[in-house]
């Protein structure tokens, strides 16, 4: 799944380091590194720095399971 943070937004709050740490990290007292790959065994802990991320920084691509992937280019879903 894809990552992503407005690191314009992000207020370095680091609830997202605490829930996914192997995804979300703080280098220094507020400066945000994270992954912008996240594999399916961190799904839930990704929707959780999703979802408690106080000014909504975080976005993912792919975080539902059972939404529908966009069809190949030149191809009909």
């Amino acid at each position: 799944m894809r990552i992503v943070v407005d690191l314009n937004r992000c207020q370095g709050y680091a609830q997202c380091a605490f829930l996914a740490p192997e995804v979300f990290t703080l280098h220094g007292e507020e400066s945000l590194v994270y992954a912008p790959w996240a594999g399916d065994e961190h799904r839930e802990k990704v929707a959780r720095a999703v979802a408690a991320c106080p000014v909504r920084a975080i976005t993912a691509d792919g975080l539902d399971a059972d939404e529908e992937r966009p069809a190949p280019a030149g191809r009909e879903a």
